[in-house]
Formats: C-alpha cells, structure tokens, sequence
C-alpha cells in the first residue's frame, strides 16, 4: 500500500468525523433555540431569568458582615426578616 493510499484513508475518515461532529453540534443548537423560546414560559424559567438579573456578590460587605455576626454586632434574625421578605417581594413581583 503506497503512502498516498494511506493519507487518502486518513483524509475520508476525518471528513466523516467532521460530518458527524457538525450533525451534533446542529442538533444541540436547534435544542437550545428550543428552550430558549419557552424559557420565560416556565416558572423555574421565570426564577432563573430573576437570578440572572441579580447584582454580583461583594465580597468586601460579606467579609464585613461575617466579622460584625462574630463579634455578636449583627442583628442577623431581624435582617434576615427583612432580607426575606425583600425577595419573596421581588420574586412575587
């Protein structure tokens, strides 16, 4: 068998693999468009759109927070009341 026979089976087996693999990835995206479109008709859809829009976490005011809680400064039942009812406010909303 010549070398040129050996790449020239080499070459079509990639272009199967190419094929499948772009198959796939076709039949991925067409089920993400898919949940796409329905997302906001579900309500984990609705939760996870809420969560998305929610600010990034500081750091900073969390440390400081856990420091204030050790230290006995943190009224943690009441703000957590308060913190509650901020979000079933919102998720209600």
């Amino acid at each position: 068998m010549s070398k040129s026979d050996i790449e020239g089976r080499f070459e079509d087996r990639d272009r199967q693999s190419d094929f499948f693999g772009e198959e796939l990835v076709g039949e991925d995206d067409l089920l993400m468009e898919q949940i796409l479109e329905n997302i906001n008709t579900t309500p984990i859809g609705q939760v996870l759109k809420k969560i998305a829009c929610l600010p990034e976490v500081r750091k900073e005011k969390v440390l400081d927070v856990r420091q204030q809680i050790n230290k006995g400064e943190y009224n943690l039942n009441e703000r957590l009341n308060v913190a509650l009812d901020r979000v079933l406010e919102d998720l209600t909303t």
